[in-house]
């Protein structure tokens, strides 16, 4: 059974910054590509940010040049560095993991509350 879970949310002020982890019950080098994905109240689930097995990142465009997504082997994690945030930057951040053996299998986190608020 794979397990995500996901930390590092709260509040911040707008200008600020966080650091979500999402930590692997299982070695992350047996995922294709681990991604962030975020929900805010009202809108559908978008893609924050995504990292590939081989290091390739790919960010939305309204995060782009402010948050940064890294993976650490050793630890099974992979983290999301969030800085100059913003009020639209509030949601809930979800990870999510996909790998494919015979079949693809996606999981999913709890997620963890993000809000950028003065």
């Amino acid at each position: 059974q794979v397990q995500l879970v996901e930390s590092g949310g709260g509040l911040v002020q707008p200008g600020g910054s966080l650091r979500l982890s999402c930590a692997a019950s299982v070695s992350i080098f047996s995922f294709n590509a681990m991604t962030w994905y975020r929900q805010a109240p009202g809108k559908e689930r978008e893609l924050v940010a995504a990292i590939t097995s081989v290091g390739g990142r790919n960010y939305a465009d309204s995060v782009k040049g402010r948050f940064t997504i890294s993976r650490d082997n050793a630890k099974n994690t992979v983290y999301l560095q969030m800085n100059s945030l913003k009020s639209e930057d509030t949601a809930v951040y979800y990870c999510n993991a996909e790998r494919t053996i015979v079949r693809t299998q996606v999981f999913w986190g709890q997620g963890t509350q993000v809000t950028v608020s003065s």
